[in-house]
């Protein structure tokens, strides 16, 4: 037994170093892979071998290193250039290498679709970055130049720098590769892959910005996986049709994408398989889970706001050679379609943003009914565990086909709502008006006095979160009572309507029973505050004379009695049933301070 008192970073860097583990012996068995993609492998002596590919494919090299290959790269293309975007927590630089036929005009063709791809969001999952320097040195001195013919590229290599060089040989134990690895969350601890809605992090605010100016077609978000072992080394997904805020989008994806895509990594040696999870840990038998994603996530933030995006999850236990490699074929393989069929993906997307329906599903929840899917999945056994007193599942890592396996998508509506004609926010609400903006939300400001019959809601349950996620007490269990109010509106009041093409975004930003909704992530926390009270020896007399003024306030205060043991035990809530009844009471108190006009 190791010691209490023994650091961990001392054990595992012992242990290290003993040689008791080569690197990774510690996970499941690993099947031989050849592919076709290994050609793509420039040697040593090319003038233009990436620093990744100086490892064979193994190791990854550190941020000041990536850059430096970038910019020889980018001075040496009349195809390439590189823009510097703002800054991460800590002031590391973060870049965007535009890569164009017709670089002066990137950002204002509306006849060549747009591809936008983030490598490092999660900095120990690196492959996208190597991936695309290595597809990028192809296209400006290689023989992939046509790939720019009818479309442009846009390729952010580390999304995430601060994390990217917190960089360690023991950052992710359940992967394999590359050496050295980057680490999951930013300098401030917030994991950029949830804060697509709540735009908290400089370099999520920055990401959305590009997105505003250069408004791309397709957006790719490369991931690595964690979680059950199986054959596929390439796993991706978006938000399918028949659960999609984005239908026409999502139709391309399905239709187009996926069928083009999964050829070319088959042709390629590569396994693609669906971006799914295991049911029961356990048992895989029980079928897997089939994702839709909310807006907290890429893909979830990219069908609200109608940005067809793929969600890239390499397999974490396939080696980094074979993952970076998996990954260009998908990236090349994307702009190809893009120069054959983006067209098509414009209109698809143009018919989303001009939609204007009249509901809209707020969030998904998983179908008690299966589809049964052939998987190609991996052997394993449950073995005993001294150390937890459980079984815990080994992969054995001989490939096994689960034929008929069921599958469980979210695609029944769980919440959903009628869209409104506009939401009011009053002009104190600062931090929620300037996260509509960086969203790229359309507002106006009221000019003068306007009076508006609107919904408002109280919150009628709540509790809170016991810890922060993502930096936040979230409130939960959560109910609403709503009524239908007339309020004098001064100057200053910020409407956001519905009818505009991020129209379905201000819902799922503003409707607060959406899940990830500004409400939802704990942004008008002083709702729950209440500031002005009240002294016995004051509210004693008035409830005298309430009483004697209404006579049935005293039998409805008898029945609440009643029904209530907490006000029976409680003589300060006993006043408080008779000031919520009263002209002092905090009438804003529990109030969501927006107003929703339907």
């Amino acid at each position: 037994m190791i010691s209490k008192f023994i650091s961990p970073v001392f054990v595992s860097t012992v242990l290290l170093s003993a040689g008791a583990f080569a690197a990774t012996d510690w996970l499941p068995p690993l099947p031989q892979w050849q592919g076709a993609s290994e050609a793509l492998i420039k040697n040593k002596n090319h003038p233009w071998v990436s620093p990744a590919e100086l490892t064979d494919l193994t190791d990854s090299p550190n941020y000041a290193a990536t850059l430096a290959y970038l910019r020889k790269l980018v001075d040496s293309s009349d195809l390439l250039e590189l823009e510097q975007l703002g800054s991460s927590a800590q002031g590391r630089p973060l870049y965007l290498v535009k890569a164009s036929s017709a670089l002066h005009k990137i950002a204002q063709n509306p006849q060549r679709p747009m591809l936008l791809v983030q490598a490092g969001i999660h900095s120990g999952e690196i492959d996208g970055k190597d991936a695309g320097l290595m597809l990028l040195r192809d296209i400006a001195h290689g023989d992939k130049a046509n790939l720019l013919a009818n479309t442009d590229l846009l390729f952010i290599p580390v999304f995430s720098p601060d994390g990217h060089e917190r960089r360690s040989v023991t950052s992710r134990m359940n992967q394999r590769g590359p050496i050295t690895q980057g680490w999951r969350a930013t300098a401030q601890n917030l994991n950029l892959n949830r804060d697509y809605a709540k735009a908290d992090t400089p370099e999520m605010r920055v990401l959305i910005d590009v997105i505003n100016r250069y408004q791309p077609d397709l957006y790719i978000d490369i991931h690595v996986t964690d979680g059950e072992d199986y054959q596929y080394d390439i796993t991706y997904g978006f938000n399918e049709p028949f659960a999609a805020i984005s239908p026409n989008g999502a139709s391309w994806l399905a239709k187009l994408y996926r069928p083009a895509v999964n050829a070319a990594l088959t042709h390629a040696g590569h396994i693609p398989g669906p971006l799914v999870f295991g049911v029961d840990s356990k048992d895989f038998s029980k079928g897997i889970s089939g994702w839709t994603a909310s807006p907290r996530y890429s893909n979830g933030y990219g069908d609200v706001r109608h940005l067809p995006t793929v969600l890239v999850e390499n397999h974490s236990l396939k080696p980094y050679r074979q993952r970076v490699l998996g990954t260009y074929v998908l990236l090349e393989q994307t702009l190809k379609l893009l120069n054959e069929q983006g067209k098509a993906l414009i209109l698809a997307r143009q018919a989303d943003l001009q939609a204007r329906p009249k509901r809209m599903v707020l969030s998904y929840k998983a179908s008690e009914q299966p589809e049964f899917v052939d998987f190609k999945g991996m052997a394993y056994q449950l073995k005993p565990s001294a150390v937890s007193g459980d079984t815990y599942v080994y992969w054995t890592g001989e490939p096994k086909l689960y034929e008929k396996l069921p599958i469980f998508w979210d695609k029944v509506a769980d919440k959903e709502t009628v869209i409104p004609k506009a939401y009011w926010l009053p002009p104190e609400q600062h931090e929620v008006i300037q996260r509509l903006k960086i969203h790229g939300i359309e507002l106006s400001v009221l000019t003068a006095p306007q009076k508006l019959t609107a919904q408002q809601l109280t919150v009628t349950r709540h509790s809170f979160t016991n810890a922060p996620i993502e930096g936040h007490f979230m409130p939960q269990n959560v109910q609403f009572s709503k009524e239908n109010v007339s309020r004098n509106l001064t100057a200053g009041w910020i409407k956001v309507s519905t009818d505009q093409p991020l129209g379905r975004l201000a819902v799922a930003l503003l409707e607060p029973s959406a899940p990830d909704s500004f409400f939802s992530w704990g942004f008008f926390p002083t709702l729950f505050e209440r500031t002005e009270y009240f002294e016995p020896y004051a509210i004693e007399p008035l409830i005298n004379a309430m009483l004697e003024q209404q006579p049935d306030l005293k039998q409805q205060f008898e029945q609440a009695l009643a029904n209530d043991a907490a006000l029976r035990s409680s003589p300060r809530e006993r006043y408080n049933w008779f000031y919520r009844q009263m002209p002092y009471y905090d009438q804003n108190y529990l109030k969501y301070p927006v107003l929703i006009e339907m």
